[in-house]
């Protein structure tokens, strides 16, 4: 067996794991800013202390360059799209976006889908605030899920109006509409979270909506998460004209989280409407959420989730926000906005476990490398 030169591949694993534990220096101090502190139903131990990166494997800041959002772990970026020129402007932990909106891919990236994971449990949380809406809007984008397939549907959406109202799309297709308004130049947390594959609900301050909908198993014609949407979306009609929004702390888990804020006030239920701010509605009511194929859920599913696992004991967590505590199959959740849990992987959103597999962005075809180089010396 030939030996193989691997100075330049060690140099590049050194300098990964080197921004890794940096990026984990600095996710902590998101803990103060965030609108809910993370308890322990378990104990009195604050998840803000020591527990913040668990189950983080993405984080979108104010790194920015062309049109490429660069996740800080060095895992997968989004993309930010519809932008021109002077349209796009980095602030403090993120982007202002001015009739633009990023898309961060799951099943689009292909086959080597680094967060795979999303199709069966995950939260994503963002800081948000909204500095201009046109008269003439009723709904415009914020954050959501779209699937895979014809028309990419979408599994949930958040989005808001000219009239201050706040809106979610519920994965079952009735649209809610909340009695609290928002305020323009104001930070809200919001956050999606996917559970078991079945349970999708938003959340806004920590007020949790759609947490009631549940969809079966045995619907097996529903598509895979395809990207995440992020600042609007490419339904909005109305993105080019006005419309401007912040976006900062961007955080992915491969993990349910539990807010503990209770339901949020509702005004009404309707059937999803075509409306401006969300053209493509139709069809939604008839998908159900990813990863309920029986060949996913026998078999790749089952893959998926062992390599998210982290070793030891499942807690329930709750976060300032939520009503009821949630319960991943597969990892513990604490958290929002930079509270949360899940393994110490990043990248690739697969945790570290105790086979001491890493999963990275073509990291672990590195490491495997370097062990055969091993065998070879012997």
């Amino acid at each position: 067996m030939a030996s193989v030169r691997l100075t330049e591949q060690l140099k590049r694993v050194k300098e990964v794991l080197t921004t890794w534990k940096e990026v984990d220096g600095r996710v902590p101090i998101l803990c103060p800013s965030s609108s809910a502190a993370v308890s322990i139903s378990t104990g009195t131990a604050n998840a803000c202390t020591d527990k913040i990166t668990d189950g983080l494997v993405g984080f979108l800041s104010g790194n920015l360059s062309s049109n490429t959002w660069k996740d800080e772990y060095l895992g997968v970026n989004a993309t930010v799209t519809g932008a021109t020129e002077g349209k796009v402007t980095t602030t403090d932990n993120g982007l202002k976006l001015e009739g633009a909106w990023a898309e961060w891919p799951v099943g689009r990236q292909g086959e080597n889908q680094l967060y795979h994971f999303a199709n069966y449990n995950f939260t994503l949380v963002a800081t948000v605030s909204i500095h201009n809406v046109p008269e003439e809007a009723t709904r415009i984008p914020l954050m959501g899920v779209r699937l895979e397939g014809n028309g990419e549907t979408k599994l949930l959406e958040l989005s808001y109006d000219s009239g201050k109202k706040w809106w979610v799309l519920c994965s079952d297709g009735t649209n809610k509409k909340l009695k609290g308004t928002w305020d323009q130049q104001t930070q809200y947390q919001v956050a999606i979270v996917l559970q078991n594959g079945t349970q999708v609900s938003a959340y806004v301050d920590g007020k949790r909506v759609c947490g009631s909908v549940q969809r079966k198993l045995e619907n097996t014609d529903s598509e895979e998460i395809s990207y995440f949407y992020i600042g609007g979306s490419a339904d909005n009609k109305v993105s080019e004209d006005g419309v401007s929004v912040s976006v900062k702390n961007v955080l992915l888990y491969n993990r349910p989280l539990t807010f503990s804020g209770g339901n949020a006030d509702l005004e009404e239920d309707t059937v999803s409407p075509l409306e401006i701010g969300s053209p493509s509605m139709e069809g939604d009511q008839k998908k159900g959420p990813p990863g309920t194929k029986p060949s996913l859920a026998s078999g790749t599913q089952a893959t998926s989730q062992q390599t998210q696992q982290k070793s030891g004991t499942q807690k329930n967590t709750t976060v300032e926000g939520s009503a009821t505590a949630q319960q991943g199959p597969a990892n513990t959740s604490h958290g929002s906005v930079g509270n949360v849990t899940a393994s110490n992987s990043h990248a690739a959103g697969e945790a570290r476990g105790d086979d001491g597999t890493v999963g990275g962005s073509g990291l672990l075809p590195l490491l495997l490398l370097l062990g055969l180089w091993g065998v070879a010396a012997l």
